[in-house]
């Protein structure tokens, strides 16, 4: 049933419209126009002119016309079609952080072309374009499931987040089983909008134009939603049929987007966002109909504007190099970081678990449990692999009587478990004091941003310092992730560390580290961007004994320090109050608990790369087994961190041998499900 009246907020569109439409216009114009006098080759401004004119040369009007313009059109529709489905998006789930982004969408897109060209098949592009639009709108469906109804900000990038991790975990274990079949995705998922000639522009823009004539035809429902169901639904707005359909409109501008370009970050969150203070001005603007052609023309201006920045800042040839997506994504992270400062935490500080209290008996035995559990994988770990060994091999090799073949697997292998075990307790440790310290269940290192922090100074050395040594990738980790952490509580600290707050602002943090690392690798030689790539994975490959030592070091330390100030954790997780009462300095006792928290992370990452959620899982289920305090909840999160990075670095060695597969990307395949399950539960 069609609208009957407009609301009475709504006014007709006005020459304030018009103008701010047609200083856009006029903006992406001269935008789109500098972008095509910029590339490798010597064709200037005149050239150019002359090739539109019909006189240039054969080769400036070949580079011109089958190079810079299509890479120009190719920005313009990617911008418009990102920046109209942010602003639906963001309309029909009443959410000002909703975007393809943050709704997984591009995670979703991406696994299933992952999936298609995995199988080996041949499509056309329409055909793709279809899968693409399959997963995308999979993933949505899911991640606005999972939020549930007027879902929460933090919830709602929590969960999209969180399915974004798994998802892409899973795509790039295919990237790693399936080379040959797969090969350029990984590329094509940082996001350029460099085209070679206009076939793929020609056949997106007709999906991109329908898309938007549809989303304008359904402007005026969209208008109602905006008041809230029970309102849409009085003014006879079928509010289920028109929420569907404006999801599914949107999500194939994205899927359109994402085939044309890959993934280009952050646009359709960022657009909607600029365009809503302008709107406040001018009133008419509030309209869909109008809203959404001018954030698309806002999204068109944010990508060529990203891809001009990027020419004029670095050379020519640096510029082809680096995708579009990783300038906006960065931009993106400081976007989302600016914005959580300025929201207001609606959710309160969660309420502690009511966890029963087990007995001593129960506890002893939990322990000696997964200490068994734990010398199990670890044995398990030696004698496994590409090659499968027996205790005895172990014993001679101890004992310096193995043969050169036994010799050379266990030298290489001991070193991998050894890296695994410390690593993972050391996570699960820092998770512990973290969450503890913020008194925030959701809280984690990767989460937070100081994993990538720590990512982004190892990184950064081992690209530009060849042959770079443990101890100086390990003191790179703790640099990088005490300035990020420094970034985050920082800006989290005004206003207490509201939940909402801290986790927007270290999800921004992790997005920009994560754009930052993309373009190091990016920029350095294939060698160093090899040995990067691996090391993120999370992988134990190439691990030796050297290695293990700063973060075997920093775990012991950690965990004296934290079993002796045991009491004070307790108190510092239960409120703000109670430690002042009992007279602790709570301010000296949560930085040094942070630093701790920090190094531990840190020399974990530079030990066996980025490991996502095993801070997060290891501490939750280690209080569901024990209980809250920390005499118990330490010991008990330390084993199981270990033995969760020693199973899945065993997996990703056995499972496909002789390739292999780093324990991060088994971590996040493993930890996106328990993330998911405890979003399930906080809702309830």
């Amino acid at each position: 049933m069609a609208v009957t009246s407009p609301p009475r907020t709504l006014t007709a569109p006005s020459f304030g419209a018009v103008g701010v439409t047609a200083g856009l216009v006029l903006l992406v114009a001269v935008l789109a126009v500098v972008d095509i006098t910029y590339g490798t080759a010597d064709v200037g401004a005149r050239q150019v002119w002359q090739a539109l004119t019909g006189q240039a040369e054969a080769g400036d009007a070949s580079v011109v016309v089958a190079s810079r313009l299509p890479r120009m059109v190719a920005g313009l529709l990617v911008g418009v079609a990102l920046g109209a489905a942010g602003a639906v998006l963001q309309a029909v789930s009443r959410n000002v952080l909703a975007s393809p982004d943050t709704l997984a969408v591009n995670a979703g897109s991406y696994l299933a072309l992952g999936v298609l060209a995995a199988t080996g098949a041949t499509v056309s592009v329409f055909a793709s374009s279809a899968v693409a639009l399959v997963g995308g709108l999979a993933a949505a469906a899911v991640v606005l499931g999972l939020a549930g109804r007027g879902a929460t900000t933090v919830r709602l990038v929590l969960a999209g987040s969180a399915l974004a991790l798994g998802l892409n975990a899973v795509t790039e274990s295919l990237i790693l089983l399936f080379p040959e079949q797969t090969e350029g995705l990984y590329q094509w998922n940082q996001g350029s909008i460099a085209q070679n000639g206009f076939a793929g522009v020609v056949r997106m823009a007709p999906l991109v134009i329908v898309a938007l004539i549809g989303l304008v035809l359904l402007a005026r429902r969209v208008d109602g939603l905006a008041l809230g169901d029970d309102a849409a639904r009085g003014l006879g707005i079928p509010v289920r049929g028109t929420r569907v359909t404006a999801v599914v409109l949107a999500a194939l501008l994205s899927a359109a987007a994402v085939t044309l370009a890959g993934p280009i970050g952050f646009v359709g969150l960022c657009a909607p966002a600029l365009v809503r203070p302008v709107a406040r001005r001018v009133r008419s603007l509030v309209r869909h109909r109008v809203r959404i052609p001018v954030a698309g023309l806002v999204g068109a201006a944010l990508v060529l504007g990203s891809d001009l920045l990027l020419r004029a800042v670095t050379s020519a040839q640096v510029a082809v190099t680096v995708p579009t997506g990783v300038v906006t994504s960065v931009v993106g992270a400081v976007f989302l970081v600016v914005m959580a400062l300025r929201l207001r935490d609606g959710e309160a500080a969660a309420p502690p678990d009511r966890l029963r209290i087990p007995s001593r008996r129960v506890f002893a035995v939990t322990v000696v449990g997964l200490a068994a559990v734990l010398v199990g994988t670890a044995v398990a770990g030696v004698l496994l692999g590409d090659s499968t060994l027996l205790l005895g091999d172990v014993v001679n090799w101890a004992g310096g009587q193995a043969g050169q073949a036994i010799t050379f697997v266990l030298d290489t292998r001991v070193p991998r478990v050894l890296a695994a075990l410390c690593a993972g307790a050391a996570l699960a440790l820092s998770g512990t004091l973290v969450q503890s310290v913020t008194r925030n269940p959701l809280a984690e290192p990767g989460v937070l941003g100081v994993s990538g922090g720590a990512a982004l100074g190892a990184v950064l050395l081992v690209t530009t310092v060849p042959g770079a040594g443990s101890w100086s990738i390990a003191a790179a980790a703790f640099v990088g992730a005490g300035i990020t952490s420094a970034v985050v509580f920082g800006l989290a600290a005004k206003g207490g560390f509201q939940q909402s707050r801290l986790v927007l602002i270290g999800i921004g943090t992790a997005s920009g580290t994560a754009a930052l690392i993309s373009l190091l690798i990016v920029l350095t030689d294939r060698f160093s961007a090899t040995k990067a790539l691996v090391w993120l994975s999370g992988s134990t490959y190439g691990r030796s004994l050297p290695d293990v030592l700063p973060v075997a070091a920093v775990l012991v330390v950690g965990a004296v320090i934290a079993v002796a100030r045991r009491k004070e954790l307790d108190l510092v997780s239960l409120d703000a109050d109670t430690p002042r009462l009992l007279g602790l300095d709570l301010a000296r006792g949560r930085l040094g608990f942070l630093v701790l928290s920090v190094l531990l992370s840190a020399t974990a990452v530079a030990a066996a790369g980025t490991i996502g959620f095993v801070g997060l899982v290891a501490p939750h289920a280690a209080r569901a087994l024990v209980g809250r305090r920390h005499v118990r909840v330490v010991p008990v999160a330390m084993l199981l961190g270990a033995a969760l990075v020693c199973v899945a670095d065993l997996l990703g060695r056995s499972v496909i041998a002789p390739a292999q597969l780093g324990a991060g990307l088994m971590t996040a395949v493993v930890g996106t499900p328990y993330f998911v399950y405890l979003l399930v539960r906080g809702r309830r």
